[in-house]
């Protein structure tokens, strides 16, 4: 594999100042064959800056800016999680993040961000302590866009009012794409914590239930 540059522009931020975890994730994961893909984050992604992709070695891809790594990639060695199973949205609370979000602005989950420019997927808690969202697909949908889709309703079943948490890995199996304009189901889950280590599982699912996507992820408390 030659070397490539890729660039995560600042319409792709999470904090502020970096890129959203799930959607650098899958930037990084196109390099890669196709078929599940787990993607590391060493550093904050920065943002409008060419970073070079090189393979590090056979079967592993790296997001370098200069000389460090931003992020590594390679193909999920093992299979994910069961994916968390399907839930109503309409049975969810109000989305936390309405009144207390650490990002506002995220791609992801951002109340701030109009629509049309950000995701805007708002999971709130479900009587089981997961969370569901309904997600709007937009009509450019690619497969980065799933990773960042699954990223955030993940996240939100671990985050709590003062506690902060950033995507470390997440892995990723995509099964079908949604249509853009589909009217799709997002749902997060908390697997358990370690120390400053979160686990969590989300997946993507029809209006009917039928799994388009799934992810495994583990996010770090900042």
């Amino acid at each position: 594999m030659g070397k490539r540059k890729l660039i995560v522009t600042g319409r792709f931020n999470g904090p502020p100042t970096s890129g959203n975890g799930g959607y650098t994730a899958g930037l990084l994961a196109g390099e890669l064959p196709s078929g599940p893909a787990t993607v590391t984050l060493r550093l904050p992604p920065p943002l409008d800056t060419p970073m070079v992709v090189v393979q590090a070695e056979p079967g592993k891809v790296e997001m370098r800016d200069g000389d460090a790594v931003v992020a590594t990639g390679k193909a999920a060695t093992e299979p994910l999680d069961a994916a968390p199973a399907f839930a109503d949205p309409a049975a969810a609370g109000p989305y936390a993040g309405f009144t207390d979000h650490p990002f506002p602005t995220c791609y992801v989950c951002g109340p701030d961000r109009a629509a049309g420019d950000g995701l805007r997927i708002f999971p709130g808690r479900i009587p089981d302590g997961r969370t569901a969202a309904s997600w709007h697909v937009p009509g450019d949908v690619n497969a980065t866009t799933i990773w960042a889709a699954l990223d955030c309703p993940g996240g939100w079943a671990l985050i709590a009012p003062g506690r902060p948490y950033v995507l470390g890995r997440i892995s990723v199996a995509i099964n079908v794409l949604p249509r853009p304009g589909e009217e799709c189901v997002i749902i997060g889950e908390t697997v358990g914590t370690q120390g400053r280590k979160g686990f969590v599982r989300s997946a993507l699912y029809t209006p009917t239930g039928v799994l388009l996507a799934h992810s495994n992820a583990t996010w770090i408390s900042v």
